[in-house]
């Protein structure tokens, strides 16, 4: 083979090669592609450069052509991209175009996100909506806090465990009341008998109390009031009232129930019996018995007073009619700038079947 033939096949070969990198690059850039411009704009883009991908779905579907620094200083950079015209039916107005990392410190591409549906479509030069990027200086930043609080926390536990060992060993050694406690047995029993003084004592005290309501000059105090045990008045109490259908309400006026103004004694309770018929012959969820004071007087006073009458008639409608007490509840809310008189207002509330309480009710 001569010379020149090897020659002429040499320029041939190298021309070969050259235009298939010619082709591979220009596939990469898009530049045999029918493509149109997208543009995004972020504060920082983190490393992006020109020439970066573009991937839709995470395929390479576009390149960065150019990066165009704001003309003002509190403006953002722009992002110039070539995306191939397919990518049109997938890239819409909503979508979001985002910095993304290969890897932990890999290249750096844009992502950009489906649209949806509903949204118009992306034409040259549209500018689409974008995320900042994951700094991973910042990320180093935040790293290192969480470890040097998580070390500091450590040390912290280790002190707390040091000084519970401290206190551990006073404990064995007998120091301190806590110590002498468990390693004094006389200390211990004599404890124990001061504890059951005091037990014998409250016993005492509540007998004693006990007699004083039945007692000939005292009891007098406690029928004028209405009831004998103030410690029952937050008894079957709710906070807040049932979340469900009402089946029937029935009101009255606390003056024709109530003796005197200022007391809970039942005067006519017999006005109470429709709404205890009523919940004897009627299913139902739960019943409430809404008590309310007016807006004169203490506060505390009125509160105290609605709540006694609430349970003053609860009382009286489970004692004289059938019924599941279980699901029938007071409220006294005490002043109400809602009621109609300033004598306050009395409301049995019946909801319909399948109604429960709040479980903060119970």
């Amino acid at each position: 083979m001569s010379r020149a033939v090897r020659l002429g096949i040499f320029i041939v070969f190298t021309l070969a090669i050259l235009a298939a990198g010619i082709f591979l690059i220009g596939n990469r850039q898009f530049l045999f592609s029918s493509t149109y411009q997208l543009k995004a704009t972020f504060k920082n883009v983190a490393g992006l450069n020109n020439g970066a991908e573009v991937r839709v779905g995470g395929i390479n579907k576009g390149t960065v052509k150019q990066i165009q620094l704001p003309t003002q200083p509190d403006g953002e950079m722009t992002v110039v991209m070539a995306m191939e015209r397919s990518t049109q039916r997938v890239i819409r107005q909503d979508s979001v175009a985002s910095i993304q990392t290969e890897g932990l410190l890999g290249n750096k591409y844009v992502e950009i996100s489906f649209g949806t549906d509903n949204a118009p479509n992306v034409s040259e030069g549209s500018t689409i909506k974008a995320v900042p990027p994951l700094d991973i200086s910042d990320l180093m930043k935040k790293t290192n806090e969480i470890l040097d609080t998580t070390r500091q926390t450590m040390l912290n536990v280790q002190e707390s465990s040091d000084h519970f060992k401290e206190i551990s060993d006073k404990i064995n050694r007998g120091d301190g009341t806590v110590g002498a406690l468990i390693n004094n047995k006389h200390f211990y029993e004599e404890l124990n008998q001061a504890t059951d003084q005091a037990k014998r004592g409250a016993t005492a005290f509540q007998e004693n109390m006990e007699a004083l309501k039945h007692n000939f000059f005292l009891r007098g105090f406690f029928n004028r009031r209405g009831y004998p045990d103030s410690a029952k008045l937050t008894e079957n109490e709710i906070t807040q009232l049932p979340k469900g259908q009402i089946l029937k309400k029935f009101s009255y006026d606390p003056n024709k129930i109530f003796d005197k103004t200022d007391t809970a004694k039942l005067k006519k309770e017999k006005m109470l019996n429709d709404a205890g018929q009523f919940l004897e012959q009627n299913p139902f969820g739960a019943a409430v018995v809404f008590v309310s004071g007016g807006t004169t007087g203490d506060a505390e006073e009125v509160r105290q007073l609605s709540q006694a009458r609430a349970m003053v008639i609860r009382d009286y409608l489970v004692k004289r009619f059938r019924m599941d007490d279980k699901r029938v509840k007071k409220m006294g809310v005490g002043k109400s700038e809602e009621t109609p008189t300033d004598a306050g207002l009395i409301e049995i509330i019946v909801y319909q079947p399948g109604t429960q309480f709040a479980a903060a009710n119970h």
